[in-house]
C-alpha cells in the first residue's frame, strides 16, 4: 500500500485506525456548486470509501470563479455539474467509489439517497431542500452538516439527530437566511472557509470523535474581520415537529413535493414533469431544428432559445427556463415544446 494518507494518519486524532474508519464510510453531498465541490474534493482526498454527489444544474461560466472542480470546457459544453465533478474526483483518487446523480433532490429522491449513507453534507442553495435534508436526516438518524455563504459571509452548523437542536429548532433564533450569491455576489475565500468548517466536522464524525464536535453555529465575515460562535444547545425544542417528542416531519409531506420552483436568486424556473418523461432529446432536437431553432445538445441535456428565453431540457424531462420568474409563463413554454 502506498503512503497516500500517511500525513493524515500522523495526525493523532485520526491515526491508522481512524483512516480505516474513513475508508469504510459513505458520504452524501447534496449540491455540486461551490461548497459541494470543495467538500467532495476534500473527502475524496481524505480517502472516504464512497461518495455520492447530487446536483440538478450544469456548469456555467459564472461558476468557474469559485467552484473548484470545473474547467472552461465544462462550461462550454454545459456539462452537468455532477458528471463533471465525478470525472475530476475519479482522477484525484481512483480508490474512492464516486457515484454522481443528475437530479433535483425533493422528498422522494432524498428518501432513496438517505438509505445507506453515514453522513450528509449540505451544499444546496435553497432552504426548501435544506429542510427536506433536515427532516430526512432526523427520520433516518443520520448526522448532517449545514453550510451556506454569500458575499464574504459564511455559516456552518452540525446536526446530530437525538443530540443537538435540528435546523428547524433554530429557524427563529439564529440568522441563517438572507441574500444569495446571485444577488450579492461571493468571493471564493468565503467558500473555502465554510468548506474548512464542514470538512473538519465531517472528519470528526467519520472517525467517531463526537466529543470534539463544536456544538455551535459558527459564522464569519472575512471582509469585515468578524466571526462568531453561538451556543445553541438550549434551543432544542421538545415540540419541534422535525426532532421533538411528537415529530411529524412536516417537510417530508406531499405539499413539499414541488413540481415547479423559481431557482434561488435567478431569473430561472425549474419544471419537473408530473410523470416520467418518455421522449428522446434527439427527437426534440430534430423537431426544433426543423423549426429553425439553434440547438445545443450533449449526452445529458439539450439547450435552445425562444426569443428572450433559454430552455435547458434534461434526459428525464426536467427543464430550466431561463429569463423568467413567472411560473405560469414558464409552464406555457415547457408545454409548448414538451407537451
Amino acid at each position: 500500500m502506498n503512503d497516500r494518507y500517511s500525513r493524515q494518519e500522523l495526525f493523532s486524532p485520526i491515526g491508522k485506525a481512524g483512516q480505516m474508519k474513513i475508508h469504510e464510510k459513505h458520504v452524501l453531498v447534496v449540491g455540486a456548486g461551490a461548497l459541494g465541490t470543495g467538500s467532495a474534493e476534500g473527502l475524496v482526498r481524505a480517502g472516504v470509501g464512497k461518495l455520492t454527489i447530487v446536483d440538478r444544474d450544469y456548469v456555467e461560466w459564472s461558476n468557474l470563479q469559485r467552484q473548484q472542480l470545473y474547467c472552461e470546457e465544462d462550461a462550454e459544453k454545459r456539462i452537468p455539474k455532477a458528471v463533471a465533478a465525478k470525472k475530476r474526483l475519479n482522477a484525484i483518487n481512483s480508490d474512492v467509489s464516486v457515484n454522481s446523480l443528475v437530479l433535483d433532490v425533493s422528498v422522494e429522491e432524498m428518501a432513496k439517497l438517505a438509505c445507506d449513507v453515514d453522513l450528509i453534507v449540505d451544499a444546496t442553495d435553497n432552504f426548501d431542500t435544506r429542510m427536506i435534508i433536515n427532516d430526512s436526516a432526523q427520520k433516518s438518524k443520520i448526522p448532517w452538516i449545514y453550510g451556506a455563504c454569500v458575499g464574504s459571509y459564511g455559516i456552518s452548523y452540525t446536526v446530530i439527530p437525538g443530540v443537538t437542536p435540528c435546523l428547524n429548532c433554530l429557524m427563529e433564533a439564529v440568522p441563517i437566511g438572507g441574500q444569495t450569491c446571485d444577488t450579492a455576489g461571493i468571493i471564493s475565500p468565503a467558500v473555502q472557509t465554510v468548506v474548512a468548517h464542514q470538512l473538519t466536522e465531517a472528519l470528526k464524525i467519520l472517525v467517531g470523535d463526537y466529543a470534539s464536535l463544536r456544538n455551535k453555529v459558527v459564522s464569519f465575515d472575512l471582509w469585515k474581520n468578524e466571526q462568531a460562535a453561538i451556543h445553541v444547545a438550549k434551543l432544542k425544542k421538545e415540540n419541534c415537529p422535525s426532532c421533538g417528542e411528537k415529530r411529524t416531519y412536516p417537510h417530508l409531506s406531499y405539499a413539499n413535493r414541488t413540481k415547479t420552483a423559481v431557482l434561488c436568486g435567478r431569473d430561472t424556473v425549474q419544471i419537473r414533469p408530473s410523470k416520467e418523461y418518455v421522449g428522446e432529446l434527439k427527437d426534440l432536437e430534430k423537431n426544433l431544428r426543423a423549426q429553425g431553432s439553434r440547438v445545443v445538445r450533449n449526452d445529458y441535456l439539450l439547450s435552445f432559445s425562444v426569443g428572450e428565453y433559454r430552455l435547458v431540457v434534461f434526459n428525464d424531462g426536467r427543464a430550466l427556463i431561463h429569463g423568467t420568474k413567472d411560473i405560469a409563463e414558464a409552464k406555457t413554454l415547457y408545454h409548448r415544446f414538451l407537451g
